[in-house]
């Protein structure tokens, strides 16, 4: 392998030899909107690259009897009809590498920052199919994004695809930043895709990334909403390859892709652009496929394929909360779980505004820690029955003693889960704040003491050095010498 760009320059100038080339020529019949109807190359297939004489550069995604559709990947003012196109005889793909950590890019892999074009050791398909169930494994490592309620009641594997799903202003690309700067020495690589947004919102990201040391581990993928559809199109299928590659290397990464939705919009007007037959919503019929086959390809390898994983946390929106819509349903089913905000929780000062109802992790128990799955046990299942007991309460009923008592650790419980945005948690913290509560020793507390006590027992565990493997024993004494208390430890949860 050459060291660098000159080096491989030359060594193909060495090998290269003149010969006749034949090749097709077709020509533009009209473009607009990022698209280009191209006619003459009657041997063009799907994904095929088309270079235009012009400078600028296309993908096939569309045939008819005499004519190629193309989505512009570059366009220049020159791009016009009559101007001549060829195939290129290629696949599309992207430069992978270590190299491309710290950097952002565009989907074709073109730098966005001040550093240059990144020397990238390997090369990837940005279509590619997902692996095979014999190269697959179970999940079985815990992916710990930092939250009080993702860690401990609605767990995430590596290796799992995970969906954020909620109207818009909720905390969902919060939630998905807290989880990247989490990651900070877990040895994982991440992958951030901005699909669509403004370009304040992508600077504010590149800001909030490296204001926390997280882009050091991390790439950012780049189509902001100026760029081309073409290009918001493949930002997702770039960010997978990249990923891909480090899975593939037996590494553990993390891919965010924010967000779905507008990528499901640019994929319709794409479409519709193109002539294709609506379905329900306009969308075309095959855009379940589309997300499907991108989703597909984050696992969990087995060790003779290496032992990496890719871990996808998709964001989706929804219109005044209605998940049961066409592209969210279609995720639902295609992902592991969902993470559910709301918006009356999240106007209530719940933060954040998970719905513990309706979010659900159907495979990350699976990975979850012995001591916190222990401790975590039916904790999801009281908080749940606690939010049907303070309904009662509105109305002025009168309840048992055993009643008030439940309702009384349910609203200390909320007070617990309730956290700042960009703020993750070590998750020695988390068992310490279950065991505490578990045991009893914030049933005293009024709820408004509840914060107070969680950062002193947040600074109490960060100078034990205590690890999830110590004794349960060990965790009692030391949340009891933090809160004052002389109860003894409970023998099950």
């Amino acid at each position: 392998m050459t060291d660098s760009l000159l080096e491989r320059r030359e060594n193909w100038l060495k090998k290269y030899r003149p010969r006749l080339r034949i090749y097709e020529q077709g020509r533009v019949v009209s473009v607009g909107d990022g698209i280009a109807w191209v006619a003459g190359l009657p041997t063009a297939a799907m994904d095929d690259l088309l270079d235009f004489d012009d400078g600028s550069r296309g993908l096939v995604f569309d045939l008819t009897g005499d004519l190629v559709g193309a989505i512009l990947l570059e366009e220049t003012a020159g791009l016009t009809a009559g101007t001549n196109a060829r195939l290129q005889g290629k696949p599309l793909g992207i430069a992978v590498g270590d190299a491309l950590l710290g950097r952002i890019i565009d989907p074709l892999g073109n730098p966005l920052d001040d550093g240059g074009i990144p020397e990238c050791s390997g090369w990837r398909p940005l279509e590619q199919g997902s692996p095979g169930i014999v190269a697959r494994d179970f999940v079985s490592q815990p992916l710990y994004t930092g939250s009080k309620v993702l860690d401990t009641l609605i767990p995430i594997g590596r290796g799992q695809r995970q969906l954020l799903v909620g109207d818009e202003g909720l905390g969902r690309s919060s939630l998905a930043l807290d989880t990247v700067i989490n990651q900070r020495e877990q040895g994982v690589h991440c992958v951030y895709v901005l699909i669509g947004q403004k370009r304040s919102a992508v600077v504010n990201t590149i800001e909030l990334l490296r204001d926390y040391g997280a882009l050091d581990y991390t790439t950012l993928v780049v189509a902001e909403a100026s760029a081309l559809p073409g290009l918001q199109h493949l930002a997702p299928f770039a960010g997978c390859s990249i990923a891909e590659y480090w899975m593939r290397r037996g590494l553990h990464t993390l891919v965010v892709y924010d967000d779905l939705s507008t990528h499901a919009k640019n994929y319709r007007q794409l479409s519709l652009l193109l002539r294709r037959p609506p379905g329900r919503e306009a969308y075309p019929g095959d855009i379940f496929s589309v997300h499907a086959g991108l989703l597909e390809r984050a696992t969990s390898l087995n060790a003779a394929n290496g032992g990496g994983s890719m871990t996808a946390l998709p964001i989706i929106e929804t219109q005044q909360g209605e998940i049961a819509a066409y592209i969210p349903t279609n995720l639902i089913s295609i992902t592991d779980g969902q993470v559910y905000l709301d918006r009356e929780l999240f106007a209530g000062g719940f933060r954040p505004a998970i719905d513990i109802g309706k979010s659900v992790s159907r495979i990350g128990g699976r990975a979850q820690h012995s001591a916190i799955k222990k401790e975590a046990g039916r904790m999801k299942l009281d908080y749940l029955q606690f939010l049907e007991l303070e309904m009662f309460t509105r109305f002025g009923a009168k309840l048992e003693e055993s009643m008030e008592k439940a309702i009384h650790r349910g609203r200390i419980l909320r007070e617990i889960l309730k956290q700042e945005r960009l703020s993750p948690l070590p998750i020695e913290f988390q068992l310490a704040w279950m065991v505490a509560f578990n045991d009893g020793l914030l049933d005293t507390l009024a709820p408004e003491q509840v914060p107070e006590q969680m950062e002193e027992l947040q600074r109490r565990v960060a100078r034990s050095g205590l690890s999830l493997e110590e004794e349960r024993g060990h965790w009692h004494r030391l949340v009891q010498s933090c809160l004052g208390k002389e109860t003894g430890p409970r023998e099950s949860v």
